[in-house]
């Protein structure tokens, strides 16, 4: 977002409206706010020219797709300067769905979805592991989500 750029109480609607269900119509966002479905199209432009919207999603149930397995994999380097060839490594396997640069005790932290504990243990010695830059891993799998939203409009 700009310096410059500000959120107004109409922004704040819309965005809020449309993390709850971005399939909702510019004339219904307009309805509920008494203002035309013109003036909240302009809104929505502004909001995405401003990096505020940067896309709309579609949120699927992976359990759904076969994927019972959600971990999460801390990963220390060799160097800091490894970053962007393991990064780039990392991109190129379809089970890293989240990938974070981070400070403390990782310098990368990445959320993995596979459908078995075998898929897990072969990503992991096969494909994550065998990058030289890695110099070890730590994994979490995760037992459930009990919470998933988005960011808070404020």
């Amino acid at each position: 977002m700009s310096a410059n750029f500000t959120l107004d109480a109409l922004d704040k609607f819309i965005l809020n409206a449309l993390q709850t269900n971005a399939r909702t119509s510019y004339a219904e966002l307009a309805r509920a706010q008494n203002v035309s479905a013109a003036t909240i199209h302009v809104r929505i432009e502004k909001l995405r020219q401003a990096g505020v919207i940067t896309g709309t999603h579609v949120h699927v149930d992976a359990r759904k797709l076969g994927y019972q397995v959600c971990c999460f994999i801390g990963i220390n380097l060799a160097r800091a300067g490894d970053y962007p060839r393991t990064l780039a490594r990392l991109e190129a396997l379809p089970e890293v769905v989240e990938a974070h640069y981070t400070t403390g005790q990782y310098s990368i932290f990445i959320k993995v979805l596979v459908q078995s504990i075998e898929q897990l243990q072969d990503l992991l010695i096969n494909k994550i592991q065998s990058i030289d830059e890695i110099q070890a891993t730590e994994t979490l799998i995760s037992l459930q989500q009990p919470i998933l939203r988005n960011a808070p409009v404020v």
